[in-house]
């Protein structure tokens, strides 16, 4: 795991034991932290692994007699041997005085979760993991790192470009909104290359990042629910440039409105505040910095011939591949090398994944296109498709695929937007049926499908209302067509 001499004596309280919970956790206390750890899931705090392979576990509210419980009547407790450096303490309740940070998971709201005002009135700040890895960084050895975001595309950008790493005889590693915990891994030899994925929630609980090349795909609206409108997205989005130095780089994809406007304003010697005149309609909440990353734009028109790299086709991957090849550039590998690793990349689990072809039937999972903008792309790669999507949605429209309608044969809804996307495909000609269940559309979708045609899932929705994340989604989704497979 990472550990630093930043965290010796420090104080954090950790909201949330989920996969990076637990790798802050461990890390801070292996690090000489003081840690408070808290999660309303009882079989997580039961789970919770100490770095010395000991689980510290909980009877419902009462702790083992070993790792004290804290409350607002007992602030600081003595901590015991067996659990040194760590106590039981929801942040909700506890005193919050002396502490230096109090860690979130990313899924946390912060627009509407009362742990943000809690931590402004103790005046504690609040962060995430990839913050913590920042202040972390001055004890590692000597490495870069490569942050990308975007709305769309960061997954397979990140993948690539730790391929085309991997490929070029370079140590780096996956983390941040991909792979394993960053805090969990093992640090790099010098010379190392962290890849982060940052959503734009991670991002908002990161304050020092500076990464050394920073990536920003696209800006289309999403994640409405959690900012002020899409002026307040794509602000998060831009404070990833706004932490950088001078002498770092930004590779910008100015294929929309938006990311043109951001590469404008970061290529100006003296930054005024981000407006985006006429754009967004507002100012983005930066304030005037100083000159800031060296800017590369990129576009998909760059790359003209996609033929020798069988997982990167599409206009969606032009961009992607665009993008790897400047980033990677930029980190000093050579061309050949970057070419070798376009040619071998195998493509991301759950992203335009072939599954299975049945009775001449292709099944592909694309459950990671959790928007309309993703899933487009999907739905222009077969000609003939059987649809299936649904979930959680984001937005009332699925106006992004309406070009590619044209090679939808049937439509079968799923989730909380089942009724409302059924009805929204009716009303454009699309046979649409809603059946609820995944298992139940997969099954639907496979006593019609013909060969040569496409049963895709591609849900243009968050998972949320019936799975853990897109990643059990689209497990259900293979599962169900191995269940086809047997003849069941």
């Amino acid at each position: 795991m990472i550990t630093s001499a930043a965290f010796v004596g420090k104080r954090y309280a950790v909201l949330g034991l989920a996969r990076s919970g637990l790798a802050t956790v461990r890390a801070l206390v292996a690090s000489g932290a003081q840690v408070t750890a808290w999660d309303s899931d009882e079989a997580k705090r039961n789970a919770l692994p100490l770095p010395s392979g000991e689980r510290v576990g909980v009877r419902g509210s009462e702790p083992q007699a070993s790792v004290p419980a804290i409350g607002a009547d007992h602030p600081h407790p003595t901590l015991s041997p067996k659990g040194e450096g760590f106590s039981w303490g929801d942040p909700m309740l506890i005193d919050l005085t002396g502490f230096d940070g109090i860690v979130v998971s990313p899924g946390v709201p912060l627009n509407t979760h009362p742990i943000a005002s809690r931590g402004r009135e103790a005046g504690v700040p609040i962060i995430g993991d990839i913050e913590l890895f920042a202040q972390a960084r001055a004890s590692l050895p000597d490495h870069k790192v490569v942050a990308i975001t975007g709305t769309n595309g960061k997954s397979t950008v990140t993948a690539l470009i730790h391929h085309i790493l991997q490929t070029a005889g370079v140590p780096t590693t996956l983390g941040g909104n991909i792979g394993l915990p960053i805090l969990g891994q093992e640090p790099l030899p010098a010379g190392g290359v962290y890849v982060l994925e940052l959503s734009s929630f991670q991002i908002d609980l990161t304050h020092s990042l500076a990464a050394d090349v920073s990536v920003l795909t696209n800006i289309t609206p999403d994640h409405l629910d959690r900012y002020d409108g899409f002026t307040g997205y794509a602000a998060s989005k831009a404070r990833l440039f706004a932490m950088q130095r001078p002498g770092q780089s930004a590779v910008i994809a100015t294929d929309d409105e938006p990311t043109r406007a951001l590469a404008v304003h970061l290529s100006r010697a003296v930054l005024p505040p981000l407006a985006m005149d006429g754009l967004l309609g507002a100012p983005l909440g930066m304030p005037p910095i100083p000159a800031g990353p060296t800017v590369v734009a990129v576009s998909a028109g760059d790359v003209t011939d996609q033929s020798a790299w069988p997982a990167l086709q599409g206009p969606h991957n032009a961009q992607n591949v665009a993008i790897a090849r400047a980033a990677c550039r930029l980190l000093g590998i050579d061309d050949a090398a970057i070419e070798q690793g376009l040619r071998t990349y195998p493509g991301l689990p759950h992203r335009m994944e072939r599954i299975a072809e049945l009775a001449g039937v292709l099944y592909v999972n694309d459950s990671k296109a959790t928007n309309a903008t993703s899933t487009a792309p999907a739905l222009g790669a077969y000609p003939k498709i059987h649809w299936i999507l649904g979930g959680k949605r984001k937005t009332d429209d699925l106006d992004a695929c309406k070009p590619y309608y044209g090679h939808v044969v049937a439509a079968y809804t799923i989730g909380e937007a089942a009724e409302l996307f059924e009805r929204i495909l009716l009303e454009s000609g699309i046979y649409a049926r809603n059946l609820g269940t995944l298992d139940a559309a997969v099954k639907a979708a496979a006593q019609v499908a013909r060969p040569g045609e496409t049963v895709l899932l591609s849900p243009a929705c968050a998972s949320y209302d019936q799975f853990r994340d897109y990643e059990a989604r689209g497990d259900a989704f293979r599962a169900a067509v191995a269940m086809l497979g047997t003849g069941a």
